[in-house]
């Protein structure tokens, strides 16, 4: 499988891509569909309605088979060839396949959510939502530095900068959500 390495990387990163960008809009149809819930009748039955089948048909047709797939090449990079071997032997690629391992617990508690919000059960606040769906951008800005910088970064400086980029996320969403709050009254 060796001369098919540089397509199989080509491969998982377009579906990584595809999987991200999943995560990133079902997490903000969650925000709408729970908007839809507090309006009135009948805006409510037609706008659930409408989001219910955009998060299944994104969450079935986009997001899951793009979740596999990128888990199928990312499995036959590193253990169908002998630089994916290589690869295993660094320790950036363990604290990626950590972040990785973060990431299929955020996919299987967007699933969670999801399947709540299709029974039409509405347990979480849109701001709950809006800042969790932060948590997909700190995995992917985390997992983009390590594959680009690999041993050049320092574990130390690394940490303190998702830690900050983390924090400066929340500003940013404490600092919107006045401007809504604002402009809403």
């Amino acid at each position: 499988m060796e001369p098919y390495y540089d397509y199989i990387k080509s491969l998982h990163l377009i579906f990584v891509i595809t999987w991200f960008a999943g995560l990133f809009y079902i997490v903000r149809l969650f925000v709408y569909q729970i908007e839809a819930h507090a309006k009135p009748s009948p805006e409510k039955e037609i706008l659930t309605k409408q989001y219910k089948l955009m998060s299944y048909r994104l969450w079935y047709i986009i997001t899951w088979p793009s979740a596999v797939l990128a888990s199928l090449f990312a499995f036959l990079m590193l253990f169908g060839t002998q630089r994916g071997a290589v690869w295993l032997n660094f320790s950036w690629m363990h604290v990626k396949l950590a972040f990785v391992f973060l990431l299929y617990l955020y996919h299987l508690k967007c699933h969670h959510i999801f399947k709540q919000l299709q029974r039409d059960e509405v347990k979480y606040s849109t701001n709950f939502m809006r800042l969790w769906n932060e948590g997909a951008t700190i995995i992917l800005f985390a997992v983009v530095f390590l594959v680009i910088l690999k041993n050049a970064v320092n574990w130390v400086y690394g940490v303190i900068g998702i830690m900050a980029f983390a924090i400066l996320l929340m500003l940013g969403f404490k600092f919107y959500k006045r401007i809504r709050e604002k402009n809403n009254s």
